[in-house]
């Protein structure tokens, strides 16, 4: 074989890769072919070279493939996106290069003070994959006390780390024998150990050791950037979180400036507590309502008195629902309950106690104009009845700015606050002249139960007054109303629907007794004393018939009434008595009227009637069968009885008047 041919062979070997072995095969060639030594040593030669070059070549190729697995590992740390998939590719491709049968990763858990296994590959022990060792034990301990690596040939005859019979059986259960430890460190403190194991003796090159420590510098830094991304997004969503509450107390300071606005405006355009409670709910977006203190809330809602108390002018919650008390000067006016926003902002709840003080303020306003006002309506009162004669274009002048109708029909009212066990006589100003008018009576030492009681009855009735543009005043233990009649209303209707009125609001009997209608009062004033009279009269006769709290007009009384009118109503009273059968005998051509008087004068028998008159008894029995029909089934009663046969003398003495 000449040396350019033996060249050549070991080129082609080069060329395809050759095991070691191969290169022999020239030499040997050489050798029995008779070669002499000088060939046989230029063929060793070459083929020494070629070894150094096969050598170089594998190395070349070892150290592509680790720089292509280290440039692959920081590719997936530039793209992090899951720690867990980074560290499992970095165990991966270690296990791949150093050719071991096992690799894995642990990391110490400071909280707990120990290490526990993070990743691993090729693993088969379900005990050694869930592996948790005290610091400074086996050989990860060596490493992470040392921060230098270690490698062991022979893991159960090394003495230089600390064996314990946890970590042994897990080795033992996973048939470990040579194992290489790298430390994992973030500047000067290891957090954990990467680890590459055979389960056979072998011995780690150093370039072994520096590849493994190469990836465990890329897991290091993966868990770094893992740990700032957490804290970055962390801090984000701190970030995020601040600037919600920020933009929540913006919106909320926008709602209380808002608030502020809209409450200013309703204030200088004259708003009421209703307009308040409206704007309020439409900023805080729950509904708002005013309660005034006395309305008859039920027990336990939020806004009792108790809660009204409690509340001592802040808001405080009450169940779902906020209250915010109303007063002025340590009276409870009331209070505004806030529904459908149980967790409301301390700028909220500041929002909605500002709202109850304007509340307070309109309150205070409304009741000042409302006293001047019923003065003023009180006043005028007073001057028609006691002082008639004044100039009655001033009188109407002042009515017209009450809004009251000087031309319509009115009615004057008397009205009584009448309480258990009281009767005329109990009144200690029902007639005391000395009581001044405008203004409620006390009791005898103007003070007590009667006089808050009196009151609060010229309160309401000057309220009611201001309602239908009438008068009010307190007068004589009582209060006394003057009311314009309604179309199709009469006087016995009006002081009805006073009683029950003045009665609800009072929460009390009020007996209210009325007048006869005076038209145009303002035009004839003089009529309105002596109508005040009628109604007081009535009052009485009220109370004499034991009918406390109820409302009547003199047309009710019947015949008591006829007695009591100061203008003796009697075509009235035998119409509103007996109108019924005159108009039946007027219409039909029958006498069912002197059918009556008959049977009244026979002492209601049928057959004296029927004698006195001179029929048969059963015409009799029809013709009352008519006249109940007429007059309804009690007409017979004593006291319908007694009425129907006066209103029967008063009709008979009328007929025998001849006209003038």
């Amino acid at each position: 074989m000449s040396m350019s041919h033996a060249h050549v062979s070991y080129l082609e070997l080069l060329a395809r890769g050759a095991a070691p072995e191969a290169y022999d095969r020239p030499v040997l060639l050489a050798r029995a072919s008779g070669a002499g030594p000088e060939v046989l040593a230029e063929l060793e030669e070459a083929k020494q070279l070629a070894l150094r070059v096969r050598a170089e070549l594998e190395g070349r190729r070892r150290r592509e493939a680790e720089l292509s697995a280290l440039f692959a590992t920081a590719h997936d740390l530039a793209g992090l996106r899951d720690l867990d998939a980074v560290l499992r590719a970095i165990v991966q491709r270690a296990r791949a290069l150093l050719g071991t049968e096992v690799a894995y990763l642990s990391l110490n858990d400071p909280a707990a003070g120990d290490t526990y296994m993070r990743v691993t590959e090729g693993s088969v022990s379900a005990r050694f994959q869930q592996l948790r060792l005290g610091m400074g034990e086996g050989l990860g301990g060596l490493v992470a006390q040392t921060a230098r690596p270690y490698v062991t040939d022979d893991y159960f005859d090394d003495a230089r780390f600390q064996h314990t019979r946890t970590i042994d059986t897990a080795v033992r259960d996973e048939g470990l024998v040579a194992i290489l430890g790298v430390p994992l460190t973030l500047g000067s403190q290891v957090i954990g150990v990467l680890f590459a194991a055979d389960r056979r003796a072998r011995v780690f090159e150093r370039e072994q050791v520096a590849l493994l420590g190469s990836f465990a510098a890329h897991a290091a830094v993966a868990i770094d950037t893992a740990n700032l991304l957490a804290e970055t997004r962390s801090a984000l969503a701190e970030l995020e979180r601040a600037n919600d509450i920020i933009r929540e107390h913006s919106g909320v300071i926008e709602r209380a400036s808002e608030v502020h606005d809209r409450l200013s405006e309703l204030v200088l355009r004259g708003g009421g507590v209703h307009d308040v409670a409206e704007a309020v709910s439409e900023v805080l977006g729950g509904t708002v309502e005013f309660i005034e203190t006395g309305t008859g809330t039920e027990a336990g809602t939020a806004a009792g008195p108790a809660t009204e108390r409690r509340a001592g002018g802040h808001a405080v919650r009450d169940g779902d629902a906020w209250v915010a008390a109303v007063a002025a000067g340590g009276e409870h006016l009331g209070a505004l309950v806030l529904r459908g926003q149980p967790d409301l902002d301390p700028v909220d709840q500041r929002t909605l106690e500002r709202a109850a003080l304007v509340t307070s303020l309109l309150l205070l306003a409304r009741r000042s104009a409302g006293e001047a006002e019923q003065r003023v309506r009180g006043e005028l009162l007073d001057d028609l009845l006691d002082a008639p004669e004044r100039d009655r274009r001033l009188l109407r002048e002042r009515a017209a700015r009450l809004r009251t109708d000087s031309t319509a029909p009115h009615v004057v009212l008397a009205a009584r606050v009448d309480r258990a066990g009281t009767g005329p006589a109990s009144d200690a100003g029902a007639r005391d002249p000395g009581s001044r008018p405008g203004t409620p009576t006390a009791g005898r030492d103007g003070t007590g139960e009667d006089g808050a009681d009196r009151q609060r009855l010229w309160s309401a009735a000057s309220h009611l007054a201001a309602t239908r543009h009438g008068l009010a005043s307190a007068r004589d233990g009582g209060t006394v109303l003057l009311l314009p009649l309604g179309p199709g209303e009469s006087a016995a209707d009006l002081a009805r629907q006073t009683a029950r009125h003045l009665g609800g609001t009072l929460r009390e009997p009020v007996t209210v007794g009325a007048s006869a209608p005076v038209t145009a009062p303002l035009d004839h004033p003089d009529r309105v004393a002596g109508a005040y009279a009628e109604a007081r009269r009535c009052v009485d006769a009220l109370r004499l018939l034991h009918r406390q709290g109820q409302g009547a007009a003199a047309e009710d009384l019947g015949f008591l009434g006829l007695l009591l009118a100061d203008n003796r109503d009697i075509d009235g009273f035998v119409d509103r008595t007996l109108g019924a059968v005159l108009a039946y005998d007027r219409r039909r051509g029958t006498d069912l009227v002197r059918t009556l008087d008959a049977y009244f004068a026979s002492g209601m028998s049928p057959a004296r009637t029927k004698d006195a008159l001179h029929v048969h008894v059963n015409t009799v029995a029809q013709r009352l069968e008519r006249v109940g029909r007429l007059l309804g089934p009690d007409w017979q009663s004593p006291a319908r009885a007694l009425e129907i046969q006066l209103a029967l003398r008063l009709h008979a003495l009328a007929a025998s008047v001849p006209a003038p």
